[in-house]
């Protein structure tokens, strides 16, 4: 069987649909009978899946991710490899092009919500826009075979929209490469920082929707001992005396040992439909301080961490003081146990596989329905 992928967020510079992409295909490369493909306009450097680029362009405000030339031209593209399966994970021309292309060859097409297109356009532009994004995707959706969402937040909202039968299907981690051993005690003489430093983390885009400014705005009220560590890429960063800013890290273990080495995760947004990073990090041994809003607060609890009114720099640091006020080796021990039993690849990918076989199931009782009417 082969399983054609298809986005324009398969970036250079990670992101959490392009963390997913890699993990599919390392998985799905010791399985034999299963061949997988990523399609993409977005070149990337070191990608673990096979990427068959399709023609692109960049826009503004897309943070340096490409969008497809055409629906056309993606669709071209993808025909020529012959799918079994489509997984489309944006909801722009590559959807369209997936839709397309599982028509022609009468395969079933998937689609995985990735993103809160509507909250992210309200932010943007407005309830208008965002009452326009909702129709947008519930028109497009509702075309697809299946349709996955990260988050049980994420799959209500599809419902709510009008796409029936939208499913929870969350994501994983390799729980092997995220762990507390790979914690390195110099990292903190390495960075200049005093040893009793408290060292925060915050790991991923550089984007407006993350609130990287209320979390500056936080560490700035905590004060000392306390310092921020920014791993990633993107727009230009919040600078201060108490922040540390180190570049995207594509090397996973790289990654794992930054986040077994600091104290804990901070994740200020309210838009994710998701939050692997929030997953590594615990797989790491890490407490999480995260908002009460988006995917987030589902994965984190309290005996993981602390979640925070969204958009406030004061009860960020007052869940960044009050989790240093806890037991945060309980805390690591219950985060670490979390991930592991709930998120694992090896448990999460078998459960992807599943939904695949019932929709080919369903697609191939159609096909055989067809016949015997025509018949």
């Amino acid at each position: 069987m082969h399983v054609v992928d298809i986005t324009m967020f398969y970036a250079a510079e990670g992101g959490g649909v392009s963390t997913y992409l890699d993990a599919k295909a390392c998985w799905l490369a010791g399985r034999r009978q299963l061949r997988h493909t990523v399609v993409s306009p977005n070149a990337r450097a070191g990608a673990a899946a096979a990427v068959v680029g399709i023609p692109g362009f960049a826009l503004p405000g897309l943070h340096g991710y490409r969008m497809p030339r055409s629906v056309a031209a993606a669709a071209r593209v993808l025909r020529t490899l012959d799918p079994d399966l489509i997984e489309a994970g944006d909801a722009g021309p590559c959807a369209w092009a997936a839709l397309r292309v599982a028509r022609q060859l009468r395969v079933p097409a998937v689609a995985f919500c990735h993103s809160d297109l509507p909250q992210l356009v309200r932010k943007r532009f407005g309830a208008l826009a965002a009452h326009a994004a909702r129709r947008h995707l519930a028109q497009l959706y509702r075309r697809f075979d299946l349709v996955l969402a990260p988050s049980r937040m994420m799959a209500q909202q599809l419902v709510a929209m009008g796409v029936a039968g939208a499913l929870h299907q969350p994501l994983g981690i390799d729980t092997g490469v995220f762990c507390p051993q790979r914690r390195d005690a110099a990292l903190r003489a390495q960075l200049g920082l005093a040893a009793d430093a408290r060292l925060l983390l915050y790991a991923g885009r550089f984007t407006p929707e993350k609130k990287l400014a209320l979390l500056a705005e936080a560490v700035g009220r905590l004060g000392r001992p306390y310092h921020l560590l920014l791993v990633g890429g993107g727009a230009v960063p919040p600078s201060g005396a108490r922040i540390t800013v180190i570049p995207f890290q594509r090397e996973p273990r790289v990654l794992a040992g930054l986040l077994a080495s600091c104290d804990l995760l901070v994740h200020p947004g309210d838009s994710e439909t998701f939050g692997l990073i929030v997953l590594e990090a615990m797989a790491c041994g890490l407490p999480v301080v995260g908002t009460s809003a988006g995917g987030v607060a589902e994965l984190v609890d309290e005996a993981t961490g602390i979640l925070v009114a969204p958009n406030s720099a004061a009860a960020l640091a007052d869940g960044i003081a009050a989790l240093y006020r806890r037991d945060r080796a309980a805390l690591a021990a219950a985060a670490r146990r979390k991930a592991c039993a709930c998120y694992d690849w090896n448990d999460i990918m078998p459960q992807l596989l599943q939904r695949y076989a019932g929709v080919l199931a369903a697609r191939q009782r159609l096909e055989l329905e067809a016949a015997c009417g025509a018949g």
